[in-house]
């Protein structure tokens, strides 16, 4: 991995960088693939070369303008890569030239009341924030156009570009022996589904779960049960292709609600005597959830949150059927506390305990991107890995 150094000048670089990336200029219109200006950057930032990205599913809903809230363009999508440090900013101490980092959209100063609480892998000042465009620092941008516009930033991120520039919290050094291309994938989906089933429910061996959406999300939900020994885990999604990929992965039973002639909690209380220990809902759609939750075992089923919601329609919950002993929980960033955990999580994927290659069903050089883009919407993907 060494040669990969090639890529970036051997000292820090004060300057302007003049790159590719691909910006969104409005919803649903295609990504346009076009030179822009990175800044050099400033107090506690750090600018990276990005040698690797991918799609997510949150990618594709803020390129739909599904909330209207985080409207904001031009702007630079993306938050799933990986890639060399080419500069670091004033203050920044933890990472050098050339180190091997991960980009993260939940950030972890370290050092506030959140940071510090192990209740709670939130950081007040760099959690995820989907309505935020800017640097946390001065509010300003470091991507701008050509002719010196401002290009918005998204969720701490902004990886659709060859350079970018995030806060050090946001950033994760790894292994130099690391293989970058499927490292790629711990910053979010891997790292969110496995995440909810060790952290988040905290499967035990001999237990069973119900996994509702089997993208990437929900498959690595399926490799966590997996690894974690559940005695049954069971896949539940509309598109019977993805019962091949979720057996390959590990699931042990799959259900097609379309194929089903009664209500699917009840087919899956049928299937395990009670229902499931834990569901995982995945696929962001509150009738989904509520299948989901329904689907657990009276007195301690857990259902957990992992899709992402358009408002403004509510939990479809009583709360007096909380009174049954089920329960329900988000989980963001499957609980992992990037900078402190996901170093050790690297090496668990180095060693063979996580299969990752199973998620990268498709490869396509960077200026491919709206091809990648569309692979995902017709459900043909599950991480489309784009090269920089």
């Amino acid at each position: 991995m060494g040669s990969l150094k090639s890529h970036i000048s051997a000292e820090p670089v004060a300057k302007v960088i003049t790159c590719k990336a691909a910006v969104a200029y409005g919803p649903e219109e295609p990504l346009v693939v076009e030179e822009v200006r990175v800044d050099p950057p400033q107090r506690m930032e750090v600018r990276i070369r990005v040698l690797f990205t991918s799609i997510c599913h949150t990618d594709l809903s803020a390129w739909q303008g599904q909330n209207e809230d985080q409207r904001m363009y031009p702007r630079i999508l993306g938050h799933e890569a990986s890639g060399l440090v080419e500069s670091v900013g004033e203050g920044v101490r933890e990472f050098e030239v050339g180190d091997h980092v991960v980009p993260i959209f939940n950030g972890e100063c370290g050092e506030c009341d959140y940071c510090r609480s192990e209740k709670t892998n939130l950081c007040e000042k760099y959690r995820v924030n989907p309505f935020r465009g800017t640097m946390v620092n001065d509010g300003k941008c470091r991507f701008s156009t050509k002719d010196g516009k401002p290009i918005y930033h998204f969720l701490n991120t902004s990886t659709f570009s060859e350079y970018t520039v995030l806060d050090s919290a946001c950033l994760v050094k790894i292994d130099q022996n690391a293989p970058l291309r499927t490292m790629t994938l711990l910053s979010c989906g891997v790292s969110t589904g496995l995440g909810a089933v060790w952290n988040t429910a905290n499967v035990q061996r001999g237990e069973s779960v119900a996994v509702f959406g089997l993208g990437a999300v929900g498959l690595a939900v399926v490799e966590g049960a997996r690894t974690r020994g559940a005695s049954r885990i069971i896949g539940v999604d509309i598109n019977p292709e993805k019962r091949i990929k979720g057996e390959a992965v590990g699931i042990t039973d799959f259900i097609n609600p379309k194929d089903v002639d009664k209500p699917l909690h009840q087919k899956i209380k049928e299937m395990t005597g009670g229902g499931v220990d834990y569901s995982f809902e995945c696929a962001g759609n509150l009738d989904v959830l509520r299948e989901a939750f329904s689907s657990t075992h009276d007195g301690w089923g857990l259902t957990v949150i992992l899709g992402i919601h358009p408002t403004p329609r509510l939990l479809p919950l009583h709360p007096m059927e909380l009174f049954d002993g089920r329960r329900i929980v988000g989980s963001v960033f499957g609980d992992f506390k990037g900078k402190s955990q996901l170093p050790h999580f690297a090496h668990q994927c180095m060693k063979g305990e996580v299969k990752l290659d199973e998620f990268i069903t498709h490869e396509m050089p960077f200026g491919k991107i709206n091809e990648a883009l569309q692979l995902l919407i017709d459900g043909k993907s599950l991480r489309c890995l784009l090269h920089l």
